[in-house]
């Protein structure tokens, strides 16, 4: 290769391939960078399976680790070169050659026919190896071997979602290993290729004109999303607002050939519920068929219960007998409505820092009663978490699956029966909600005010460092928006049914 001009960090390869536009961005402009809080939450948890990849492929701790933040790329080069000196295990040992920069999540001291060499292992927070994994791990190949590391193998490590953690601190197991060495060996050209490009995207004065897209989440999400899209020219009707964009017919229209303007989407292609968003946006109407939806409510009697979980999913589990990613609810509201339409409230939420699965269930069960239905918004979410505590807790598996067959989703009721041009083809309780009760808009919550502010929100309050004073602010703010997620689906069963006698 010729001198490069710009050395690219392994990032900016792997953003070059996503979007010749990103790559201009990150490195021309990377104050226009938004990263969302489902981004920070993913470099969190890559931040702790690091540091549990230490422990277990360093068990004496006799390695060195490469802080690259605290030292600055060069320190961290100098002190890589002394640190394979010692043969030693290495994590974030860095490397520099030929216009690209990376650094290796671990490297193992190995003999190979008498001869040292080192076997190199990429650790993700993934439980599956993706494409993109596979092109990093080429990306890392390439450049240490081309800095004159003898590399002699090279693994990408996932973590095994099946994997239960005994407690202790004991980690062994939790990640599986599957060896990459011959196909990263065998793609140097393609790296090549792929840093010469950068280096011609990032020569460019002005930035690449790139129309937002399908590219723009796959394989991660774009922190220059809100940028990109503010440049371009918003459509009075978006066919983005289609539901359900499935149909390969469908995807081609918007997604390759451009068709961006909802009038411009033949009718042909959509389906009933596609051809209701469209005929009703662009009328801007209201579709409400009153009867059906009464008519689907019914059936089911009183004493009525309305109920939302909060749960999170640690990719590193901290409680014993859980798997990574496994979604352990913290947390519910439960709304109960009598046949004389008294509401009650119950709630439950624990913040020591000690596993609550037993205690949800336990308290569920005391608060749901023994009949009537239980209404939820996506079934599909709230009854898999009972599914998952009946399983863990034998004992409470019959009282608490006779809660499943008592729920009642409310999602299908209003997608049926029910569309307001303002919900954009989503029938989200967020996107649904203020076209009918816009009093009850969850930004007017203080502090936490969705699902992923909830489970920050959460983290915070069971760390160690957060103090007495901050974790009632938190209990109060959650307690609160949970609250708000069940009271909502009261007032929507209130308008579906059309009970409007009742104050509620």
């Amino acid at each position: 290769m010729t001198s490069p001009s710009r050395t690219f960090s392994k990032s900016k390869l792997i953003a070059g391939l996503q979007c010749n536009k990103r790559l201009w961005l990150e490195v021309h402009r990377p104050d226009l960078r938004e990263d969302s809080a489902e981004s920070l939450a993913n470099f969190a948890t890559g931040h702790s399976v690091g540091e549990v990849a230490r422990s277990l492929y360093d068990p004496e701790g006799k390695g060195q680790f490469i802080d690259v933040p605290a030292l600055g790329i060069s320190v961290a080069l100098q002190r890589t070169l002394d640190a394979l000196k010692k043969r030693r295990p290495v994590f974030e040992a860095g490397f520099s050659v030929n216009g690209a920069l990376a650094f290796a999540d671990v490297l193992m001291p190995v003999t190979c026919g008498g001869r040292p060499y080192w076997r190199m292992v990429e650790v993700k927070a993934s439980t599956e190896i993706k494409d993109y994994h596979r092109n990093d791990v080429a990306i890392q190949a390439y450049v240490a071997r081309k800095s004159g590391l003898p590399l002699s193998k090279l693994a990408l490590a996932r973590i095994d979602s099946s994997w239960v953690y005994p407690g202790g601190g004991d980690y062994e197991g939790l990640f599986v290993e599957e060896d990459l060495t011959e196909e990263a060996f065998g793609r140097e050209k393609e790296v090549e290729g792929w840093i010469a490009t950068a280096q011609t995207i990032a020569a460019k004065r002005k930035e690449p004109k790139v129309r937002t897209g399908l590219r723009c989440n796959d394989p991660s999400s774009c922190g220059f999303i809100e940028y990109c899209t503010g440049q371009e020219t918003q459509e009075k009707f978006p066919a983005l607002w289609l539901p359900r964009i499935q149909s390969k017919a469908l995807r081609r229209i918007i997604h390759e050939d451009g068709v961006r303007d909802l009038r411009k989407i033949p009718d042909e292609l959509l389906n009933p519920l596609q051809l209701r968003v469209k005929a009703n946006t662009l009328k801007q109407n209201v579709y409400f068929d009153t009867k059906g939806a009464a008519s689907a409510l019914a059936p089911h009697g009183f004493p009525a219960y309305f109920l939302d979980f909060e749960t999170i999913n640690f990719g590193v589990p901290i409680w014993k007998g859980t798997r990574p990613y496994q979604q352990i609810p913290f947390q519910f509201s439960l709304h109960c409505l009598s046949r004389s339409g008294k509401l009650t409230h119950f709630g439950f939420l624990d913040l020591s820092g000690e596993d609550p699965s037993r205690a949800f269930a336990d308290t569920l069960l005391k608060v749901c009663g023994d009949g009537g239905p239980v209404y939820v918004y996506n079934q599909r979410f709230e009854a898999g978490i009972i599914k998952g505590l009946a399983e863990r807790f034998p004992r409470l598996k019959r009282p608490l699956e006779q809660i499943i067959i008592r729920i009642v989703d409310l999602l299908p009721i209003a997608r049926d029966h029910y569309y307001h041009h303002e919900q954009h083809g989503s029938w989200s309780i967020k996107a649904v909600l203020p076209t009918i009760l816009p009093e009850l808009d969850y930004e007017t919550l203080d502090g936490v005010q969705d699902g992923g502010m909830a489970i920050q929100a959460f983290t915070e309050a069971i760390s160690d460092g957060t103090s007495t004073d901050r974790k009632v602010e938190i209990r109060t703010q959650l307690e609160a928006y949970c609250s708000r997620d069940t009271y909502a689906m009261v007032r929507l069963w209130q308008y579906f049914a059309g009970r409007f006698e009742w104050k509620l």
